[in-house]
């Protein structure tokens, strides 16, 4: 079995207000929603869930590992920060592969502080995603 990404994680423009924190989930359909104080621009800006490619023996199930802890993101100067977690994929938890390939599409929980400074935001740490046979 072999998994290769197709795509990175991208939230897109997003905004919180200046005295309440919030987050913006991606769902793995890159979709978002929101929580708390956190608002979404009318201009999107680039959204997208984090996509895998899954190949291996046709008819075989697999399991699928995410993160279960934070990542960091920084701006290019490192002077701030934010965390996403709550990952999620869809398939959830197990898939099998038709055909021998699968698309597993992952999500996760962008986490806003109140006043989050604008800016450009990566991570410096790739999201570990696993599969295995069952």
């Amino acid at each position: 079995i072999a998994i290769s990404k197709t795509a990175d994680m991208n939230f897109g423009n997003v905004a919180v207000s200046s005295s309440n924190s919030g987050t913006v989930v991606l769902a793995p359909a890159g979709t978002r929603t929101t929580t708390g104080e956190a608002t979404l621009p009318a201009s999107s800006g680039t959204v997208s869930a984090a996509s895998f490619n899954i190949t291996g023996e046709s008819g075989y199930t697999y399991s699928i590992g995410l993160p279960s802890g934070s990542i960091t993101l920084e701006t290019g100067d490192q002077a701030n920060s934010m965390l996403i977690n709550s990952f999620t994929s869809d398939p959830d938890g197990t898939g099998t592969l038709t055909a021998g390939s699968e698309t597993v599409n992952v999500g996760a929980t962008l986490n806003l502080s109140a006043a989050q400074a604008a800016g450009v935001y990566t991570s410096s740490s790739d999201i570990t995603v696993t599969v295995n046979y069952n």
